[in-house]
């Protein structure tokens, strides 16, 4: 396969003019920049081309809630309430229909890429099903059905509260046992498909007794997976931590050995100072999602002290109010901004990095999110003659994009995106009959 790009990111501060792509076997051969005339028959890419994106933190079966919680008078957690009702609805052949659109809207959006945080595992009574991961295994089907890659991240979930309060409702289908039955659950499962990673994930300190954490963080690491945890989200987490604890999460974390170079704790929006350091000295990321954490009124957190710390940083879409990545981008300066009283904290190559690159290696996929030979062979265009990209300087088309301007995707050397139309399903189709099974009725 070969393509000829008008511009394409390939590092540096800015894209390259006139860029030759080839691959093989869904790996890139050759990146040529430079080249003023398209060769004969190869398909021009007009716009940017940038690596693919990669969306970091996502709760698919939440893409359901965008439209009908804007009125809620409440918090994140009368708003949980609302989520909960969703969850108690799925059933594998409906969490498989929605995922499925979720993930090809992803796609529309230049995302190459999801992890999945991944707790609904069991029926509504938290029966386990007779084949205990048939869940992972509808999430990983819409994957390959959307034609992206993901990273399921099965999560832990054992507790109501940082009290150890039992699961009670819906949650029920969030929880196994105990750590070690999480465990052994997670090890039985054994995707099928080259577009399928498996990690780890501690819900919350929340969830998992502080005794119960480290089992999580030994699984992970003795597979060499990812390890994500929701993190600081609430100040009501803090609190509570503190209370039981006489510790913050994230102390509580590093105690419990979760927290090191796999370890990307998602929000982290509510650190100390000191916080802030144990993520830098332990090399761990973060994942902003910054559209859900306006939509909950959880907060704005500290971008610029964590990447002055070393804390590399990545993106996620998690609730799905809104799907883009280019928006999420911005709005991690812009937060910066309103922090800080400043303007001018991440250039414009940063932000990319953390869309694309950071967030392949938050989920455990180092040879993805670049335009190089020999990485996965990962192609989003971006169009320059929107309306809202017209006469924008190339170099700063993330503070301009949408995901409206995605016209065409790659996914290791196969199409899938092309004039910005899904190849392979009718996504707002598939999003409203997926959607209305499991709120209506």
């Amino acid at each position: 396969m070969r393509w000829y790009a008008e511009y394409a990111w390939l590092g540096g501060p800015g894209p390259a003019a006139g860029v030759l792509i080839e691959a093989e076997a869904g790996r890139f051969t050759a990146v040529t920049a430079g080249v003023t005339t398209p060769p004969p028959g190869v398909p021009r890419l007009a716009g940017v081309t940038l690596p693919g994106l990669a969306n970091a933190h996502s709760h698919a079966f939440h893409r359901a809630l965008r439209g009908r919680t804007h009125d809620d008078r409440g918090s994140f957690w009368t708003w949980r309430d609302r989520m909960y009702a969703v969850a108690g609805r799925l059933d594998p052949d409906t969490y498989l229909a929605l995922a499925r659109a979720v993930y090809a809207e992803l796609a529309l959006a230049g995302v190459t890429c999801v992890g999945e945080f991944h707790y609904l595992h069991h029926d509504p009574q938290g029966r386990p099903y007779a084949n205990p991961n048939m869940m992972a295994d509808a999430l990983a089907q819409a994957a390959a059905d959307a034609g992206v890659r993901i990273t399921l991240l099965d999560t832990c979930y054992l507790t109501a509260g940082v009290d150890g309060a039992p699961l009670a409702g819906v949650q029920r289908r969030f929880g196994d046992a105990d750590a070690a039955a999480w465990a052994r659950r997670a090890q039985a499962w054994v995707p099928t498909g080259d577009h399928v990673r498996v990690g780890a994930a501690i819900h919350s300190v929340r969830a998992v007794p502080a005794t119960e954490l480290p089992i999580v963080a030994d699984w992970a690491a003795r597979r060499a997976a990812p390890l994500h945890v929701h993190l600081s989200e609430q100040p009501a987490e803090n609190a509570a931590c503190l209370a039981r604890h006489g510790r913050t999460p994230t102390a509580l974390l590093a105690d419990a050995g979760a927290l090191g170079p796999a370890t990307t704790a998602v929000h982290a929006t509510h650190l100390t100072d000191a916080d802030v350091a144990l993520l830098g000295d332990a090399g761990a990321g973060v994942c902003l999602c910054p559209t859900t954490e306006r939509d909950l009124a959880d907060g704005i957190g500290p971008a610029g002290p964590l990447s002055a710390a070393g804390v590399t940083l990545s993106l996620g879409s998690d609730s799905h109010a809104v799907i883009d990545l280019f928006e999420e981008a911005r709005a991690v300066e812009a937060h910066e901004r309103l922090r800080t009283g400043r303007r001018g904290h991440f250039s414009p190559a940063e932000l990319l990095a953390m869309a694309s690159e950071a967030g392949h290696q938050a989920l455990g996929w180092a040879d993805a999110g670049r335009i190089a030979v020999g990485e996965r062979a990962d192609l989003v265009t971006v169009a320059l003659d929107s309306v809202r990209t017209a006469g924008v300087d190339p170099a700063g088309l993330v503070f301009a994009a949408t995901d409206a301007d995605v016209t065409d995707v790659v996914v290791d050397g196969r199409p899938v995106v092309a004039e910005r139309r899904h190849l392979h399903l009718d996504v707002p189709a598939e999003l409203a009959a997926a959607i209305r099974a499991v709120t209506t009725g």
